[in-house]
């Protein structure tokens, strides 16, 4: 992996790890995901990963008829790249997961690389007071909770999607992820260029020290060599860290309230786009520019914004 003369940003909007208690600034409605979506394009994201909500508690939903409220806002109104979710939530099975990819065809989805524990109940030591009754259940049972996406589920949703030409971003949440992004690779199911999405810091997943990243860098790098564009994305106060680590070492970033409520120690983010501008600094303090949406459709070789399916 060489170093990139363009640094994608990605910017994770609202996600389905935080609930709404935690804090006001998380976007719920589709009106609301629609302005952070715009509002992180504007300040220079070139793709922005999108889940959807219930708008009535901001429980996660994977109904695409949510997704339709606000797809088509964003697309006529940014050239930004849309990419959705086929993580959804924990509490989900791959069918339902897959459905907004499925019927939506956006240029880009993500696809999380393996079963997992996917523990979020450390959160209740510091929040306490929850507006809604799913939210408190939601992160206690996380505890007893696994993240299933065995290799027939990878396998199904890369062959549902096959048609669409739609590109994955790999989430790796461990070593033994690139492993299995390879084994698929190896398959045939997933054709360069590969866009290998690195997680840290989450609670089942690997650590968020610098030695993290570098094996995670240096194992992806003898796997996929030159024809693979490697970005990370750090849990909670991890997030810029670990952005401009990869950055500095020719990788690209992700950041967005999907992955960090904060804009600093004990400050909420109050926007998506703080988020963007904060990485964004660094990136261009670095020497390096920022790729545009048009830069990371031809890196990726994605299908282009006039062949989804909304």
């Amino acid at each position: 992996m060489s170093k990139p003369k363009k640094v994608i940003i990605t910017c994770a909007v609202t996600g389905a790890i935080h609930t709404p208690s935690m804090s006001p600034y998380l976007p719920v409605t589709p009106d609301e995901i629609r302005d952070a979506a715009l509002g992180a394009a504007e300040a220079g994201a070139a793709i922005v990963h999108l889940h959807a909500r219930d708008p009535q508690n901001g429980k996660p939903t994977q109904d695409p008829n949510e997704f339709r409220k606000f797809l088509p806002q964003i697309k006529a109104k940014s050239n930004v790249v849309i990419n959705l979710t086929t993580g959804g939530a924990p509490t989900m099975g791959v069918e339902e997961r897959l459905q907004p990819a499925l019927q939506l065809k956006p240029e880009v989805a993500s696809l999380n690389m393996g079963s997992m524990n996917f523990g979020l109940y450390e959160m209740l030591g510091r929040f306490k007071d929850f507006k809604y009754d799913w939210e408190k259940p939601y992160l206690a049972e996380s505890d007893d909770r696994i993240f299933r996406n065995t290799f027939k589920d990878i396998a199904y949703i890369l062959e549902s999607c096959s048609a669409n030409q739609t590109r994955f971003e790999i989430e790796c949440y461990d070593i033994g992820h690139l492993y299995t992004a390879a084994h698929f690779i190896d398959r045939g199911l997933i054709k360069p260029p590969f866009l290998i999405q690195s997680v840290f810091g989450l609670r089942g997943g690997i650590g968020n020290d610098v030695e993290d990243v570098m094996h995670m860098k240096r194992t992806a790098d003898r796997l996929f060599g030159e024809d693979y564009y490697w970005s990370v994305l750090g849990a909670g106060r991890g997030q810029i860290p670990i952005a401009t680590i990869s950055a500095a070492i020719g990788g690209h970033t992700r950041v967005g309230l999907e992955d960090s409520l904060w804009d600093g120690p004990g400050q909420l983010a109050k926007s998506n786009a703080d988020q963007v501008k904060r990485i964004r600094t660094v990136i261009e303090a670095l020497s390096l520019e920022v790729a545009t949406p048009d830069d990371a459709r031809e890196m990726l070789k994605l299908k282009g914004g006039d062949k989804v399916g909304f």
